[in-house]
Order: structure tokens, then sequence, then C-alpha cells
């Protein structure tokens, strides 16, 4: 059974670029595509980056218990679907990126303890508005986004890991070492042991050998 990993930040952090690189250079490793009732962006792949679907048609799923959890961000609906955490988990064994908002992130923690919890930091405010000026963002959402960030950033003290985002390449080698610290934990490996390269007699010996330890 693949482990839940969940990637949260203020918004334009750069939680969307680490989240790609990962995924590019991580096997065994696929991101949940949460859907979303706002008009897709030039440089977005319906279907990969979101699914994005009416808000008549988000609604319907709602009643129909089809998301582990959805909130209103920024005037529009985003939703986790169970099915695909439940496939990419549990089907198939790997491990799932969730990448989501704050707000989402402890909902999922709540419902999910085991997830594990990475929270991106921008190095500094004025650099956290800069990059989301280069988005495209001006006035009015801008501010309210620089808002949201003053309340959020505090958040990150509730999460499991926190990696700033100061130089990109660092902040996805450090994440990285979270996702693969996971991979080789105790129980997971018991678990999973045949998978690995080893001869047959150590699978053996680690898994149900005495432990004896002599004194030198």
């Amino acid at each position: 059974m693949g482990k839940l990993f969940i990637l949260s930040a203020p918004s334009g952090t750069g939680k969307t670029t680490v989240a790609q690189k990962l995924l590019s250079e991580l096997a065994d490793f696929e991101r949940i595509v949460t859907y979303t009732t706002r008009k897709p962006r030039p440089y977005e792949q319906p279907g990969i980056d979101y699914v994005f679907i009416s808000k008549e048609e988000f609604e319907k799923k709602i009643k129909e218990d089809f998301f582990l959890e959805y909130a209103n961000v920024y005037g529009n609906f985003y939703g986790t679907p169970k099915e695909e955490i439940e496939r990419i988990t549990q089907k198939e064994g790997k491990d799932a990126l969730l990448v989501i908002d704050v707000q989402g992130a402890f909902k999922v923690k709540e419902l999910m303890p085991d997830a594990i919890t990475i929270f991106l930091l921008p190095p500094s405010l004025e650099e956290l508005k800069r990059r989301i000026e280069a988005r495209g963002y001006r006035d009015e959402n801008l501010e309210k986004r620089l808002s949201t960030a003053h309340d959020e950033i505090p958040c990150a003290r509730f999460f499991d890991y926190i990696v700033v985002n100061d130089f990109l390449n660092d902040a996805v080698e450090k994440v990285k070492s979270i996702i693969i610290s996971y991979r080789v934990e105790r129980e997971r490996m018991l678990k999973e042991i045949e998978k690995f390269r080893l001869n047959k007699e150590i699978v053996i010996m680690v898994k149900g050998g005495k432990c004896y330890v002599k004194e030198t």
C-alpha cells in the first residue's frame, strides 16, 4: 500500500512547479488530480493539472459523496476525489501526491492521519509578491492572495515537514528526501521486502531470523 503525501503552500509559493519536478524524478509516484470549477489557465491541461467541471457538476458530486474534501478558494470550488486516492495507493500500491491549499491539507490530514504533510514556505513576503505578480495577478486579487498568505504561513508549524522554496532544485531535493525516507521505513520495508533486489536467504533472515548480537 502506497503513502499519501500532501504538498501545501500559500498561493504563488511554487508548489505546482515543485510537484511537477517530483513527478518527473520519482518512480511509482502519481499526482491525485483534483477537481475545480474555475476556468483553465492557458498552460494547463484538463485531466492532468485539474479536472475542470461546472459548478452544477461539482454540486452534484458533492451530493454523491464523491469528494474526500472540498472547499471554496477565491470564489471557485476545489475537491479531492476519494476514488483516486484509493486507486493509486491501494489498488496500484504507488505513492500519491496531493497538491492542495492549506485549508484542504488540514481537512485531509484529519480524515487520513497517516498522510505526510509538507509545507512549502516562500523565502520572504516580497519574493512571494513578485511570484504572484509574475503569474498575472494584480490589484484586488493580488492583495487578497497576500492577505491569505499572512494567515496561512503561521500554519506551517502544524505540518509534518517544512521546506523553504528559495532555490527550486534545493527545495525539490529536500521534498524528495522526505518521500524516499518513508519508502525505506521499517514497517514498509518488511511488508514489501520481496520487491527489492535481495537474495532469498537475506529475505528469510530479515523477516524471521533470530536477532543476536554478542559482545566484541
